[in-house]
This record gives C-alpha cells, structure tokens and sequence, in this order.
C-alpha cells in the first residue's frame, strides 16, 4: 500500500475533487466503475498499439479515481463492505488488462518477449498475492503482509512502461518487472507463513 504520507497528500488533493462530485449527485461506486473502465479502455487500446507513454498517462489519470472514490465513501458515510468488494474486485480486472497489454504489445510488435513474459508473470504472481489475502481473510486470519501491495505494483508498471516510451532503454522496464515477479514470490511467502503460524497457534 502507499505509504501514510502518500495517502494523505493525495486525500488532501483531491477531497475537493470529491466533495464536488458528491454535490453533483455521483456515486462512489460510479467514481469506481467509471475509473476501472477507463483504465482498461486506455491500457487494451494504446498499449497494444505501442502507445506506451501515452497509454501510461490515460491509465493513470483513470487510476486516480481508485483514490477519488475512497474520499467519496468516507465523506458520505457510505464505506462498508459492498463497496470494498466492488473496488477490489474491479482493482483485480484493471490489474489483468494492463499486464496483459503491455505483455501483448512486446510479444507482437514490440518484439521483446522476454519483457511480454515478465509481465505475464507479474500478473499471475500478483493475482496470487491478492488471492492469499483474500482468502486467509476469508477464514478468520489476518494477512496484511508483504513487500509488494498492489500499489507499488501498478506504480512501477506504469512509470518504467511510460519512460520506455519516451525512449528509456527496454532493459529497465525488463529488469523491473523481474524484480517485481520476486518481491511478489516473496510476499505470496510471506503471506503463507503468516497465515501458518496464526493456524498453528489456533490448532494448541
């Protein structure tokens, strides 16, 4: 997750972003289905057009709903689980889409395939990541442990795609989305012995 001096910079930016939304009768939960649509229409559209940059900059203006509607939730008083489903849920999709893009745009026409199968490997890795905590969470454990959040993630994705596409030599985008499959392995470890200690101090 983003670090708490992150949040609350981007809270501080863009609460009246939010405030003005809610007073036009928007929902949070619009904020979020519009974002993730968004992001994935600019992600599968640009990406797999070798538009990297500027597929990075329509994804990441997108991204910033997935803060917009956090601020929206908690001003309204409508934060509760459906729309933490719904967001997780949707983060999920987003995630598959831009991963799958940028692997798709380097097996093809980008002729690198050893950067299209790192990023393959990211989303299968990170999936699982996301999977282990909702699934220990699912049976009473807590998991909110690891090294590589989502956020982090989507952030190194983004930035390494779109200087690749100012130019940036392709081995920094390679070299990060390998360093990005391990942090993920780690966590996914991390996340299983977490999980098996709490299990096992429930079993004595």
């Amino acid at each position: 997750m983003l670090n708490r001096r992150a949040r609350a910079l981007f809270t501080r930016l863009f609460t009246p972003v939010a405030k003005v939304l809610l007073k036009a009768g928007v929902t949070p939960d619009a904020v979020t289905v519009f974002g993730t649509l968004g992001a994935v229409v600019s992600a599968a559209v640009l990406y797999p057009m070798g538009q990297l940059f500027w597929g990075t900059v329509a994804v990441t203006l997108f991204i910033f709903s997935d803060v917009v509607d956090g601020i929206m939730a908690r001003l309204s008083g409508r934060s509760g689980s459906w729309g933490g489903f719904l967001d997780a849920t949707l983060d999920r999709f987003a995630d598959g889409v831009l991963f799958g893009s940028v692997a798709f745009w380097f097996f093809t026409g980008g002729g690198n395939p050893y950067i299209g199968a790192a990023s393959l490997t990211c989303l299968v890795l990170g999936s699982v990541v996301s999977y282990a905590r909702a699934k220990a969470e699912s049976l009473g454990f807590s998991c909110n442990v690891g090294i590589a959040e989502r956020a982090e993630r989507i952030l190194a994705l983004l930035l390494l795609t779109g200087l690749t596409g100012l130019g940036l030599p392709e081995v920094y985008l390679l070299v990060t989305l390998v360093l990005l499959a391990l942090a993920s392995l780690v966590t996914i470890a991390q996340r299983i012995g977490t999980v098996h200690r709490q299990a096992s101090l429930n079993a004595k």
